[in-house]
């Protein structure tokens, strides 16, 4: 069985970035080392504070339209229902060694 995540990252000027993967821990790693052609990479969102899991890979799909389609707001209002000090969840887990979503948030994909 597969795991599929939705994420929201950040930059230093609060610019978010809504995603979809099935690698959580290596789509990060592209992340933070995209060069200037892509949007990561020209607004440097490396900073994890928002993130959900599922096993279907279609829901995930659907998940990440609808947070795309979100005004700001509702995206900030999303991330601080989860992570109100929006600290950095992908240093927290990853830096501290093998990682899963479901453990550490017990997150499965809301609708």
């Amino acid at each position: 069985m597969h795991s599929y995540y939705v994420y929201i990252l950040t930059n230093r000027s609060g610019t978010l970035y809504t995603g979809v993967t099935n690698n959580m821990e290596r789509r990060l790693l592209e992340h933070r080392d995209a060069d200037e052609k892509t949007f990561a990479g020209r607004y440097k969102t490396t900073r994890l504070v928002y993130v959900e899991s599922t096993d279907n890979v279609d829901s995930a799909i659907t998940r990440e339209k609808q947070i795309k389609g979100w005004v700001r707001k509702r995206k900030i209002e999303l991330i601080v229902s989860m992570n109100p000090t929006w600290r950095d969840l992908g240093q927290e887990l990853f830096d501290d060694g093998p990682w899963s979503v479901t453990q550490a948030f017990g997150g499965d994909v809301a609708g």
